[in-house]
C-alpha cells in the first residue's frame, strides 16, 4: 500500500536551493526521512541569484525523479522565499538538528557540479 501523506503527522523539513539535487542531498534526505517518515522539501526561490541557474519546476522535477518511486507520497516539494535566516523565540516543539554525514558526502559541491555541467555543455 502506498504511503498516504498526513498534514497532522510530525514532519521533518529540508530547506535549500538544491541546485542541482545531488548524492549529498539524497543521502541527507534518507537520514531525515527516518526522523518522522515524511519530509517537506522547501526550495528557496533563488533562480538567477548568484550562481543558481535552475527554475523551481526543474529543481522540483530533479528531486521527484530521484526520490520516486522509493519514497513516493512521503515528501512534498514547495517553493518558498529566499529564506536566509531561521529564527524562533522560545521552545515551541521544534527540533533544529544538524545531520552529520560522512566527509565524502559533505564534500559534494553543487557549485562544482554546476561548473562540470557547464564544461560538458549541459548548462549555460
Amino acid at each position: 500500500m502506498a504511503y498516504k501523506w498526513d498534514n497532522k503527522k510530525p514532519t521533518a523539513q529540508m530547506l535549500g536551493r538544491w541546485q542541482p539535487f545531488h548524492d549529498g542531498h539524497y543521502t541527507l534526505f534518507k537520514e531525515i526521512i527516518k526522523k518522522t517518515g515524511q519530509v517537506c522539501i522547501q526550495i528557496r526561490d533563488v533562480q538567477g541569484v548568484d550562481d543558481n541557474p535552475f527554475d523551481f519546476e526543474t529543481v522540483k522535477k530533479n528531486i521527484e525523479d530521484r526520490l520516486n518511486p522509493e519514497f513516493e507520497g512521503q515528501f512534498k516539494v514547495m517553493m518558498v522565499p529566499n529564506i536566509t535566516n531561521i529564527c524562533y523565540g522560545r521552545g515551541v516543539g521544534y527540533k533544529i538538528e544538524e545531520i552529520e554525514l560522512s566527509k565524502e558526502i559533505q564534500e559534494i559541491s553543487a557549485t562544482k557540479i554546476r561548473a562540470q555541467m557547464r564544461e560538458e555543455g549541459k548548462l549555460k
